[in-house]
């Protein structure tokens, strides 16, 4: 079944994610792909809370903080070649909670790049 969303249309909302869990696998995915050693990219990219290992993050100007290898400008994932398992598998099926209410906020708001936050 085909998807019903278009990541490239949407502001990151799942960035906005406050834990966004990572395995060793996707530390040394990551690590790879920024040229760096895992320990590295664990050690700048990681912090554990709650006993388990997760993506730091960064003030956003829409939510109330983002993944801190999302572009907050571009509004777009800077290492979406080599992104986290979870990353991968959202939203976990052909259709996108978010998306969904984004494109009816567009439509009813007449602006194709509004942003609707839901804070």
């Amino acid at each position: 079944m085909k998807n019903s969303y278009n990541c490239s249309k949407c502001p990151g909302y799942c960035c906005s994610y406050e834990h966004i869990e990572v395995s060793q696998h996707d530390i040394k995915r990551l690590a790879k792909h920024l040229e760096i050693t895992p320990e590295i990219a664990e050690k700048r990219y990681t912090k554990v809370d709650d006993g388990k290992v997760v993506l730091r993050h960064h003030k956003d100007e829409h939510y109330t903080s983002m993944c801190v290898f999302f572009d907050r400008e571009a509004r777009r994932c800077t290492v979406y070649e080599a992104r986290p398992h979870p990353c991968r598998t959202y939203p976990y099926g052909t259709q996108c909670g978010y998306y969904d209410f984004l494109k009816f906020e567009r439509e009813h708001q007449g602006d194709d790049d509004y942003v609707a936050v839901t804070r």
